[in-house]
């Protein structure tokens, strides 16, 4: 179903401007629940965040590929790759008019590639043990170096990347790139690593399953084998090539990247790569210092003083060598990282990391994909992490909602499992590992997205992520080999249609887009922008859904959802309907205990400007001798309006 964004006039049309004076409940006061919905307080926010950050995350080598080819298994030549100069300024500007605030350019550490590369001392990667023709980014080959794909001059790559750094920090926006701390490619080599680093496991003992120092975990006596093969899967698409012989030499085989102890992993293993040691032994001890039990509480100056406390021989090698990355591309003006897999890496580890990273730099915006809610608090307070993926809690919920599969009454309690860290989640729709929107198995259209984008957005004081593409509802239907359908493969050389038009061969102002495209941009533009620029998204946050359903509120149903935003400064009500097809109307109950958290004065406060629409509408709100009042409200199928006084 393809259903149009309601326009601004309808918008307004759809909109009371009346406001209806009601009782709470029966006694005509709010419920306990729901006043204890209202009473939230504001905690600590990280220290990255000045303002409420939105992230766009770029899949580097496909955001300036304009080939349209996209032949299964496609090489560069047939497929085309983007490049680092398709960043240019245009392109990046029109990336900052979206809101954004830090570009995460996923891809960039050199992961192993299927291309001949030798001329510029690289080896070559086997496809055996490499997903896809262009392989996976999270099968790094060499930390201090980038992708030789990105560059238009391989031997300059690095610079390449140094310059787009400096290009992004002009537009004002910050730069992410991923550290996947769990594993390695099974090639790991670097050519560009500083004097007196070693690479991975060069040093280790590999007589043992186990040393602290050693970087990887062996399988004693047994050499590696390639897994079997399944669903008639062969690399390349079966295309030939000199190592495409079903052989990799390894010898001792080692651990498999997601802790597969056998040297013939499962064909569904993370087989390209191999496992990280932490100092953790076979069977799950620990070897390294562990925080003392209050640490949870305790600054990240104070984590950086009790590693500083430690010998240098009680910290495992691995852990040293990933602070020795992370340093150096600091240094190269990187402003932070996205950490894959993070759980599977114990928290210590991360105190270590992370609070060397905020003494270089305080700023630096660290966020973690954790899926764990167990570990939540950990990862944040023990490992000093700025932001985690909330996808576990408010994205599947949110999917489920579209899908019909569950009410609207469940946001309300995802968001209320983590009010104590909820600046720390960060919300997303789309990122490379999730289905695209516009797809039949998550919402249909790009636009029955939209409610549940507002609501993520909006909802809480953490960042948003919007993934490269999404904007303009990239559907994700090529099969590109090695990546299927409905996501947008990290594995091939491929191009991504609704983002090539909008990119409109450089120009990036959607010359080749459809109108459907631009209608659904400019709704991104809108939300995102007011996202980091409305003062109330940095203050409290108050449900609406509870007090509702517990009153029952006409025309209020498992498709709405209702929540305020306020501080000081302002005060905002935002409603969506999810209903993909049927408009809603009711009288939305505000209860005292909000409008006294607002500081609201009828005689001063009446002006209410709908962000999303940018239309202005006054509501005459009177209140009774209980003080309670209600909204007049009517929703188009799929609307959202954020009222703002």
């Amino acid at each position: 179903m393809n259903i149009k964004l309601p326009s601004r006039s309808l918008l307004a049309a759809t909109i009371s401007a009346s406001v209806l004076v009601a009782a709470c409940g029966s006694d005509g006061q709010p419920t306990a629940k729901a006043q204890a919905s209202v009473n939230h307080e504001v905690k600590s926010q990280p220290a990255s965040q000045q303002e409420k950050a939105v992230v766009y995350q770029v899949f580097t080598r496909l955001y300036g590929n304009t080939q349209t080819a996209n032949v299964p298994w496609g090489t560069i030549d047939q497929n085309g790759i983007g490049k680092f100069s398709d960043f240019t300024d245009t392109a990046l500007q029109d990336i900052k008019s979206l809101g954004v605030s830090h570009i995460w350019y996923t891809g960039v550490p050199h992961h192993a590639v299927i291309n001949d590369y030798t001329e510029y001392g690289i080896s070559h990667d086997d496809p055996d043990v490499v997903k896809g023709r262009a392989g996976s980014p999270y099968a790094v080959k060499d930390y201090y170096n980038v992708n030789p794909d990105l560059a238009d001059n391989p031997a300059n790559r690095l610079a390449e990347f140094e310059s787009l750094i400096a290009r992004t920090h002009k537009h004002g926006m910050r730069v992410l790139i991923d550290i996947v701390p769990n594993h390695v490619a099974r090639n790991y080599q670097s050519l560009s690593a500083p004097e007196g680093i070693s690479d991975f496991g060069a040093n280790d003992d590999t007589s043992v399953v186990y040393a602290k120092n050693n970087n990887f975990y062996y399988v004693i006596g047994e050499d590696f084998k390639v897994p079997n093969a399944t669903n008639g899967y062969q690399p390349l698409g079966g295309e030939s090539n000199p190592l495409s012989d079903g052989k990799f030499a390894e010898s001792p085989a080692k651990w498999t990247g997601n802790g597969s102890r056998l040297a013939q992993p499962d064909a569904n293993d993370w087989y390209e790569t191999v496992k990280i040691n932490y100092g953790v032994k076979p069977d799950g001890s620990y070897d390294f210092p562990t925080l003392p039990a209050d640490f949870a509480n305790k600054d990240v100056q104070t984590h950086y003083e009790f590693w500083q406390q430690q010998a240098a021989t009680d910290i495992p090698d691995s852990w040293k060598k990933f602070q020795q990355i992370t340093q150096y591309w600091l240094a190269k003006g990187v402003d932070g990282f996205r950490y894959d897999m993070a759980e599977m890496v114990p928290v210590e580890f991360w105190s270590y990391l992370n609070s060397h990273i905020k003494h270089t730099n305080p700023q630096a915006f660290l966020l973690a994909e954790v899926y764990n809610p167990a570990l939540f608090r950990d990862y944040i307070h023990l490992g000093k992490m700025d932001y985690l993926y909330d996808k576990v809690d408010l994205y599947d919920t949110l999917k489920d909602i579209i899908r019909d599969k569950q009410s609207t009454a469940e946001i309300a309690k995802v968001q209320q499992q983590v009010s104590d860290i909820e600046s720390h989640m960060l919300h997303f729709l789309e990122n490379h590992d999730e289905q695209r929107i516009n797809t039949a198995d998550f919402a249909g259209s790009a636009e029955a997205g939209l409610p549940a984008m507002v609501v993520s957005t909006l909802i809480s004081r953490s960042p948003t992520l919007i993934y490269f593409g999404q904007d303009v509802g990239e559907p994700a239907v090529e099969n590109a080999g090695f990546g299927q359908a409905t996501r947008t493969s990290i594995f091939d050389y491929i191009g991504v249609p609704a983002h090539q038009r909008w990119m409109n061969g450089g120009k990036f102002d959607g010359g080749q887009s459809t109108p459907a495209e631009k209608q659904l941009r400019h709704y991104y533009q809108q939300l995102l922008n007011l996202s980091h620029t409305e003062p109330a998204l940095l203050g409290n946050y108050a449900e609406l859904d509870t007090v509702q359903r517990e009153n029952n509120v006409a025309g209020y149903d498992n498709k709405v959802f209702a929540f305020s935003r306020y501080n000081e400064q302002q005060r905002m009500l935002v409603v969506s309907n999810f209903d993909k097809t049927q408009p809603k109307r009711f009288e939305l109950l505000i209860p005292k205990t909000l409008l006294e958290a607002w500081q609201y004065d009828s005689k001063q406060h009446q002006f209410f400007n709908d962000k999303l629409s940018q239309t202005q509408m006054v509501y005459s709100i009177e209140t009774q001798e209980d003080g309670s009042a209600r909204l007049a409200i009517s929703l188009a199928p799929l609307q959202s309006m954020v009222l703002v006084n």
